[in-house]
Parts: structure tokens; C-alpha cells; sequence
């Protein structure tokens, strides 16, 4: 069987930020302009990890853990103080003209169509920047406009389109040199649930049909769920986890959450599970996955009080990152 390809490996990166310490009240200020003190900030300390061709990875964190300057060292934004970064077996600081060839880039609400052309006019430009061949942009135009309806936009001012739609003409944008790799800085921040819908189907189907290889920073915990089987998650510039999605879940919070509505308003407790909710006559157990099944839950319970209904509930990703967080 053919080994998966790597695309991208992050050797130890570290990135440092330099900053000046400021004194307190006038006194400071004027010593500052004298002499003036720095310290490092560490934005990213001793990151290592790997991506294989065709994943969609969930790059998570906080505020402030250095998910957006990983993401920035990556596509040759920002040059890291120390590691190494390979793109399709590249270091992207020694060459970086032909990685970017290769890669495309969106940042959530930072858009790079120009303001003062129609939606058409910028993808001409960009085709001009890149030096795409006619045939291969109008094949790859014909591709998102399946995806994405986006010729109908072909003709309207960039400066007249809602943000919804020049979200969908930056996907565009970001895909017309057709690059092996695609990151998504917070793609989704301000956008309404049917503009979500469009980008969420766009990376689905530029995955199956294309094979690119998305890493994907965001805060909507849908994104997360609906796309990436692959997680990796920072925090305060150091690696917390990195695995199947479903691996980290079952590793981190290994319980199920068991919804029962009784007939009248008393609800048993158990030996095995916590009585986590009691409202009138619906309560909520948690129990772990190894302690007891919930068939067996559910018969022990109703021996004890008489049941209307029962609902299930898996530890979701908002519970995998709070636990993660708190590490």
C-alpha cells in the first residue's frame, strides 16, 4: 500500500515577539525615552507536526495561543525565529515564490478582491498575478461556480456585495491558481447560517473532488464537527492534543449523557452516574462509557420510577476543548 504523502511538516517552530517594558505615570514615560527595556513574548514555543495530502485538519485554541501566527509562518507571512517549515518538501523561507505558488490563504473579514472592480475584474488580475492559463481558470471557474454559484456574481461591484458574498468570492479567489493547500483563518466569523452552509459544502467538495489539503482555525464549533476527522489543538503556543477527532473525544471525555423524562417530577438517583439535571420531570445522568451501558442504566432506572421517554447525548467538541483548555 502507498504511503499517505506528507504536505506540510513544522519542525520545532518558535516564534518570539519583542516588547518594550513601559514604567508607570510620567516618570516612566520620560525614562522610556532614554532608555528603553524589551523582553521576549513567546507567541509559539517548540511546534511540531505533520499533515498528509487530502485532510482537513482542525487547527484549535484560545485567544491568544497562536493558532493565526502559525497559520501566518506557514503560508510565509511571518518568518518563525527558529524551525523549520516544509511545504510539499519545501522550506518556505528558502523558496518561498514557489511554495505560495501552491498554496492559498483566507483570513476570516480580510479580503484580497479589489474593492474598486467588479467580482470579474479582480479574478482577471489575479489571474495575470498568478499566471494561469486561460483554459485551466475558466475550467476551475466552471468548478466553483458548481460549488458555489459564484458567475452570477461575476459582474457586481466587489464594494456592493454582502459579506456573504464576498466571502464566497474570496474562496474563489483563493482557489483559482488550483494550490495543494488551503488555509482557513476564522473563515466563518460574522457570516449568517446559509453563507456558513456555502463555505461548509466548499470545503467538502473542493476535499472529495480536488484532494486539497485544508487546515482550518475557527471558533464555531460546527465548522469543527461537520469537517475535520483530524484535531489539533495549542495552547499558549505549545501542542495539547493531536489525533482523530473521535479518539480525542472518547479519550477526553469518556461519558454519555442520558436524557429521561418520567411521568411525574421524582427522579431516582444511581450508584454507577451522576444526577447532573432535574427540572420538574426531566433529569440528565452522565455516566462513563466503561462504568455502565445505557441499556442497562435505562432498565435499573425504571425500576425505580416510571419512564415517558429517553435521549441520549455524545460529549460534544465544546466539551473536548474546555477540558483541553483547562490542561
Amino acid at each position: 500500500m502507498e504511503q499517505e504523502k506528507v504536505v506540510i511538516e513544522v519542525n520545532h517552530i518558535c516564534k518570539q515577539y519583542k516588547v518594550l517594558k513601559k514604567g508607570e505615570g510620567i516618570k516612566g514615560a520620560l525614562k522610556g525615552l532614554v532608555t528603553r527595556e524589551s523582553r521576549l513574548v513567546p507567541a509559539v514555543d517548540d511546534l511540531s507536526f505533520q499533515i498528509k495530502a487530502g485532510e482537513i485538519v482542525g487547527f484549535i485554541g484560545p485567544n491568544g495561543a497562536g493558532k493565526s501566527t502559525t497559520i501566518k509562518m506557514m503560508s510565509g507571512i511571518l518568518t518563525p525565529t527558529s524551525g523549520e517549515i516544509l511545504i510539499n518538501g519545501m522550506d518556505i523561507q528558502k523558496k518561498r515564490k514557489e511554495v505560495v505558488r501552491n498554496i492559498g490563504v483566507i483570513f476570516g473579514q480580510r479580503s484580497q478582491l479589489n474593492w474598486d472592480l467588479r467580482l470579474g475584474e479582480s479574478y482577471e488580475l489575479l489571474r495575470h498575478i498568478y499566471q494561469i492559463d486561460k483554459a485551466q481558470y475558466e475550467e476551475t471557474l466552471d468548478v466553483m461556480d458548481q460549488i458555489l454559484g459564484i458567475k452570477e456574481l461575476l459582474d457586481k461591484p466587489v464594494r456592493q456585495m454582502s459579506l456573504g458574498q464576498r466571502v464566497k468570492g474570496d474562496l474563489v479567489a483563493a482557489m483559482l491558481h488550483s494550490p495543494d493547500v488551503l488555509f482557513l483563518d476564522e473563515p466563518t466569523i460574522g457570516l449568517d447560517i446559509s453563507s456558513k452552509y456555502a463555505l461548509r459544502k466548499f470545503v467538502k467538495e473542493i476535499n472529495e473532488k480536488r484532494k486539497t489539503t485544508i487546515i482550518l482555525t475557527t471558533h464555531d464549533l460546527a465548522d469543527i464537527e461537520q469537517l475535520c476527522d483530524r484535531l489539533i489543538i495549542i495552547n499558549h503556543g505549545h501542542l495539547m492534543e493531536d489525533g482523530n477527532l473521535s479518539e480525542i473525544v472518547n479519550r477526553i471525555a469518556p461519558y454519555k449523557t442520558l436524557v429521561v423524562e418520567y411521568y411525574d417530577e421524582y427522579a431516582p438517583e444511581h450508584d454507577k452516574c451522576e444526577l447532573c439535571f432535574h427540572e420538574e420531570n426531566v433529569a440528565k445522568y452522565r455516566f462513563g462509557k466503561k462504568e455502565i451501558t445505557a441499556a442497562r442504566l435505562i432498565e435499573e432506572l425504571s425500576a425505580k420510577a416510571q419512564i415517558k421517554d429517553v435521549s441520549i447525548e455524545e460529549a460534544g467538541i465544546d466539551d473536548i476543548i474546555r477540558v483541553a483548555y483547562g490542561q
